[in-house]
C-alpha cells in the first residue's frame, strides 16, 4: 500500500514482483495489493494479462485499513501515517519511505519502526521487482523473524494515545484556572 492516491513505485515493483516475474511462479503466499486511486486502472490491465495473477487481489482503495492489515502477515508500504495503523496491529513491514515528504518524515518514521526491529526499509530509488521479491521471501520464509518484528510493532503502539493526550491537556487546563474537570468517561459533557 501507498497511501490513498497509492505510490506509483511500490505498486510497479510489487505487480513485477508477484504477479509478472519469474520468482512470482513460486510464490506461495496470497498478494492484497491497495494501489491507490491514481494507478490502479494500469495496475488491474497488467493483472489481468500477468501469468501469475492467482491469489493476487487488487484495490483500489479501502477505508477500513484495520481489517486489511488484520489478513496480513507483513506489510510492504510507504512510512507515513498509516505506520502508525501497522504498529497498532502490530504487524511487520517492508518500509518505502517516500523521497520527497515533507521535512523527509517518511525517513524518520521508517527509522523509528526500523530502530525498534519492527520493519526494515528500501530507499525509493532502489526498490526493484528484484529487490522486493529477494526481501520479501528472505522475511516470509524465517518465521521467528516475523514474530519478533510483528512483536516489536506491536510494542510500538500506544491504543491509549487519545486518553493520554487528553489527559495532559485536562490537567493543563486545570492547573491554569484552577477550575477542576472531570476525567474522560467517553459521555458528553455539557454545559459550559
Amino acid at each position: 500500500m501507498g497511501g490513498s492516491q497509492g505510490a506509483r513505485s511500490i505498486n510497479l515493483a510489487a505487480i513485477e514482483a508477484f504477479a509478472e516475474g519469474e520468482w512470482a511462479a513460486s510464490r506461495e503466499f496470497h498478494v492484497v495489493h491497495l494501489s491507490g486511486e491514481r494507478d490502479h486502472d494500469e495496475i488491474a490491465r497488467r493483472l489481468a494479462t500477468a501469468p501469475h495473477a492467482e491469489r493476487y487481489e487488487l484495490i483500489a482503495y479501502e477505508p477500513d485499513l484495520g481489517d486489511v492489515l488484520a489478513a496480513c502477515d507483513l506489510v510492504l508500504a510507504r512510512s507515513g501515517g498509516s505506520i502508525f495503523e501497522v504498529v497498532a496491529r502490530g504487524r511487520p513491514a517492508i518500509l518505502v519511505p517516500y523521497p520527497h515528504a515533507t521535512a523527509d518524515h517518511q525517513s524518520a518514521n521508517a527509522a523509528w519502526m526500523a530502530d525498534a526491529a519492527a520493519a526494515e526499509t528500501i530507499a525509493d530509488a532502489e526498490l526493484s521487482a528484484d529487490a522486493l521479491a529477494e526481501r520479501v521471501g528472505a522475511l516470509l520464509g524465517d518465521e521467528s523473524r516475523l514474530a519478533s518484528m510483528a512483536s516489536a510493532s506491536a510494542a510500538l503502539a500506544m491504543p491509549d494515545a487519545a486518553r493520554r493526550i487528553a489527559d495532559e491537556v485536562l490537567a493543563a487546563a486545570q492547573g491554569s484556572s484552577g477550575a477542576p474537570y472531570p476525567p474522560i468517561t467517553g459521555e458528553r459533557r455539557t454545559g459550559t
